[in-house]
Order: C-alpha cells, then structure tokens, then sequence
C-alpha cells in the first residue's frame, strides 16, 4: 500500500492595508469630486455659517459690525410682520395640499388606467413645466386681469367678476392654481413610473378575481406608491414653506402683505430694509425648520430603501 506524503503548504500572512495604501488607491476619485465639494463649501455652507455668525451681529458697512447677541432674535419676536409672514406660509402650504398635491396622483392614475393616447397624455400633462417663468407670469397676469378671459367667461355666466391679484381673499389662491398648473406634470411622472413599477400580474389576477377599476386602485396601486406619496409630501412642504419667487414676482406680496411669506419677508429685511443682522437670524430659524423636515425626509428615504 503505498502511503502518499503531503506538503504542508506555508501559510501565507496577509498584512493589512495601510490607509496610506488607501488613499492612493481612490486619489483619482477624490480628484474628480474635489471641485464640486470645494464649490458646495463656498456656496452652501459657508454663507450658512456666515449667516449663523451674522444673526449675532448689528451689520453696518460704514461704522462697522457689532456683536449684539440675541437682540435680532428678541427684535423677531416683537416685529408683527413675522406672525403675518408665517401665517401666510402656513396658508400657503396648506392651499398647496388641498389643491396642488393630490392632482399629480389623479392624473398619474388615470394615465396609467389609458389603454390609447398614454404618451400623448403624459406629454401634454408635462408640458406646463417647462414653460419659463417670465412667459407664466405675463400669462396668467392675463388671464387673471378684471378685463381678461377668465373674468369674461364668469360675467358670461351670470356670476360677478373676481378680483384675483387684488381681492386678499383670491389672491393666495390664485398663485397656488397657477403653481399648481404649472408644476404637477414633474410630480406626476414619479408617480407613473412608480405606478409601472407595480407587478402587471397583481393586476390580472385582480381582473380575474372581477376587480374592477376602483378597486384595483385602492387595493393595489394606493399601497404600492404610499412611499412615494409620503416622500413627495414632505417634499412639498419644503418647497412651499420656501415659496418667495412667485409671490414676489406677481404681487410683491401684496395685496396688503395677503402674499407676504416667510422667505419674501427675509428678502425685505435684507434688501428693503437693509438690516442684515435681523434677515440672518430669520434665516437661521428657517435652516433649522427646513433642517428637520430634511431630517424626517432623509429617514422615510432610507425606509423606502430598506
């Protein structure tokens, strides 16, 4: 019986990379990301930091600044423009709820359920968004005149004409329809992808089952883009507790302050009135807001991923 020898085989050490090894092995990377990180530290966080610091401090560019603590903050408090500013933005966040928010997930539906015309549709819902800014307000200024076609169309059917860029009841409304009109095709497309993304089988074995459209809605496509709702939610809330270009641009948040919002009001602070001192510390109240609706964002984004 022959007896078969073996070699034992030396074991081998396996040193541990050093970080500088590391480093060379992603230099390139951070080469490629360095510019884009140096513009983000000279443009996002050091005017935030700056702000912060400002916020403490009387800014005067001829006497110089001075360090008066929490007077600009104490001065918020007492100034009756800030309760007006945010109740209007509260206001406005809410009319963007109720009006704005739920219309992407209407049309989103009703596209995904066409059978005909489904590029055509998503098109046309698309097309308002890309529509400059300079031409939407000239437009809808238009429509909104007293003399304009909206109007005509009301006297026509026996109603009163509305005064909706001078009336303070029509005039908040009136900015969240046009935003409205202008803005869901963007927000409508996530839902429709997310909409496609539901298992076409779920749908037959429904249709089988003799589920009709409703239910095949309520019971399949709600629960499988609630995720996608809750995130587009919280990101609304941001982007309109920020709201300031159109207010600005259409009323200059008139009519007597009906449009004056949180953001519009820092502008006035800093460019009207010039107190750059009172204007950072407003923006620091509304970093730490945003901050945390950010926050909450950030963890339903990663509970979707997970």
């Amino acid at each position: 019986m022959n007896q078969s020898t073996t070699v034992p085989l030396r074991s081998l050490d396996v040193k541990p990379k050093k970080p500088l090894m590391k480093w060379k092995r992603h230099i390139w990377g951070y080469l490629f990301i360095l510019p884009a990180a140096v513009i983000f530290f000279m443009f996002l966080w050091m005017p935030i930091g700056k702000g912060i610091v400002f916020s403490f401090y009387k800014i005067d560019f001829v006497k110089g600044d001075s360090f008066i603590g929490w007077e600009n903050y104490l001065r918020i408090f007492k100034d009756a423009d800030v309760t007006v500013s945010v109740k209007n933005t509260l206001y406005y966040m809410s009319l963007g709820i109720l009006m704005g928010f739920w219309i992407p997930i209407l049309f989103a539906l009703a596209i995904s359920e066409m059978r005909r015309f489904q590029g055509f549709a998503r098109v046309a819902a698309y097309l308002p968004y890309v529509v400059p800014f300079v031409v939407l307000y000239g437009l809808w200024k238009w429509l909104y005149d007293p003399v304009g076609p909206i109007n005509a169309v009301i006297e026509k059917i026996g109603f009163d004409q509305v005064l909706f860029l001078t009336d303070r009841a029509w005039s908040m409304i009136s900015i969240v329809f046009m935003e409205t009109w202008q803005s869901f095709g963007s927000a409508m497309l996530i839902y429709l992808a997310a909409i496609m993304s539901v298992p076409k089988d779920w749908y037959e074995a429904a249709e089988i089952d003799g589920a009709g459209v409703w239910k095949r809605i309520r019971h399949i496509t709600l629960p499988a883009i609630k995720n996608q709702i809750v995130l587009l939610f919280l990101l609304q809330l941001i982007a309109t507790s920020q709201g300031f270009q159109t207010q600005y641009a259409m009323l200059e948040g008139g009519p007597n302050n009906a449009t004056l919002t949180y953001a519009l009001l820092v502008q006035r602070y800093a460019f009207t009135r010039q107190d750059y001192g009172t204007a950072s510390a407003l923006g620091v109240l509304m970093f730490l807001v945003l901050g945390l609706l950010a926050v909450i964002q950030y963890r339903m984004s990663n509970k979707e991923d997970a």
